[in-house]
């Protein structure tokens, strides 16, 4: 049977309960229907606790996003456009052990076979060879042996494999997990799992710089939650997963970080910080990688709204390699019923130009960065006609990015713009909680 069979046979059996999944009773969702058909909306929360459950019984959860469509790159001299979808499907089970309990996690993406596969360079046609995703300024990770550079890579077919038990002692629960694959603690919630970026098909361009870690292949992580204050560490492998998306790296706790966050009614806050050895293997260096952000899920003249701002930097330590760094704001706002409208404004400062394969033996040179302007603005329609609703939040949608960039890449670049049009489809009910 050809692997790529296989593939959609396993997903098939893993996200098989989205649609019919129903949540578990008192707890409501971003996505569940009140009976006036009104939809609230609630921060997906990736290092939130899980729903303890009543009993020794299993509680499961299941919860997903798929974003398929076109985008098209607007380039000074040349064009890209793509047929793609960005998707995961993830599922947790939950129960009570001993004095606490117990909650397994698993998260899957089809990126490997629906991204990079229909890319096209416009001016003549050409089918493209591609690493991933077409997107300007976009940088990190590998494709057959040198750096991806304006190019998103596709997410691992095994996205998330892992476990975390919490015990409450007084005022202190206690919480410890492993993770075969899994995020460290490190970083605002990925961007997948951000209310305020899940309708958003285009990844930040400071995707490295803050959240990049969520699929870490081994991760063993343990803290303590006071009231709405958490503090917690791990120890992970640093190294960013290789180009081979459908197996699992071998796990090195080579890397540390810490976060100490705060989180109390609609607002979510983090400050975090860790060592990674090094994560790119074209650039052999190891990295600090320091990242604050605030998140707020609330209402905007009674509009359901989530917002978030974040920031990261980044320093290797190599001679001549001097400090990258970025910042967003990004907003999701439920305009009407069924109109959705969402942004980002991000400012970075990274390596753009001149990315090319390290060795330990080559001399020292100059590293230059250059700074690069993004503002994306987009809308999804949620479609309720013939029925549609039953089958989950299914809207048409489209944006667009306009640019800002030093005059180093003005030549190369000036006057480029992005544009998505896609189908967008989410289950009605899904999961309370994102656990990783």
């Amino acid at each position: 049977m050809p692997n790529s069979i296989r593939v959609l046979v396993l997903v098939c059996l893993f996200v098989a309960p989205v649609v019919a999944q129903e949540a578990p009773p008192g707890h409501q969702h971003a996505d569940s229907q009140p009976a006036d058909g009104q939809q609230t909306d609630q921060p997906h929360a990736e290092h939130q606790h899980a729903v303890v459950p009543a009993s020794q019984s299993w509680t499961f959860t299941t919860d997903a996003n798929v974003i398929g469509g076109f985008t098209y790159q607007d380039r000074k001299y040349f064009d890209f456009a793509a047929w793609e979808s960005q998707n995961w499907f993830m599922g947790t089970a939950a129960r009570r052990l001993g004095q606490g309990h117990l909650t397994l996690h698993g998260m899957l993406s089809l990126e490997p076979l629906t991204i990079g596969r229909y890319v096209y360079r416009v001016d003549d046609g050409t089918h493209v060879v591609a690493g991933g995703s077409p997107q300007l300024f976009q940088t990190g990770e590998s494709f057959k042996g040198l750096p991806l550079a304006e190019f998103q890579h596709p997410h691992d077919l095994f996205m998330g494999i892992g476990a975390t038990y919490e015990r409450p002692q007084g005022r202190v629960t206690y919480v410890a997990g492993a993770d075969l694959v899994g995020s460290p603690t490190l970083g605002p919630t990925v961007f997948m799992h951000r209310e305020s970026a899940r309708d958003n098909p285009q990844v930040p361009l400071s995707h490295h710089l803050l959240d990049s870690t969520h699929s870490t292949p081994g991760v063993l992580r343990g803290g303590m939650r006071i009231s709405e204050w958490t503090v917690e560490g791990s120890v992970f492998r640093g190294e960013e997963p290789d180009e081979e998306r459908y197996d699992i790296d071998a796990p090195r706790l080579d890397s540390w970080a810490a976060r100490i966050g705060w989180n109390k009614g609609g607002w979510r806050a983090q400050v975090s910080g860790g060592r990674l050895h090094e994560p790119e293997w074209f650039a052999p260096y190891d990295q600090t990688r320091l990242t604050g952000s605030m998140e707020y899920a609330g209402t905007l003249w009674s509009a359901p709204m989530t917002v978030t701002g974040a920031y990261g930097q980044v320093l290797e330590y190599s001679a001549n390699r001097p400090l990258s760094r970025g910042g967003l704001v990004e907003w999701d706002v439920r305009a009407t019923p069924t109109v959705t409208t969402y942004g980002r404004a991000e400012l970075v400062r990274k390596e753009v130009i001149g990315l090319h394969v390290h060795t330990p033996d080559m001399p020292a040179h100059p590293t230059y960065l250059s700074d690069v302007g993004a503002l994306t603005l987009g809308a999804v329609k949620d479609l309720r006609m013939l029925g549609l609703d039953r089958v989950g939040r299914l809207g048409i949608g489209g944006d667009v990015t306009l640019h800002h960039m030093s005059v180093d890449l003005e030549p190369i670049y000036g006057g480029s713009t992005s544009f998505h049009l896609f189908v967008r489809w989410r289950p009605s009910v899904a999961a309370p909680q994102h656990v990783h």
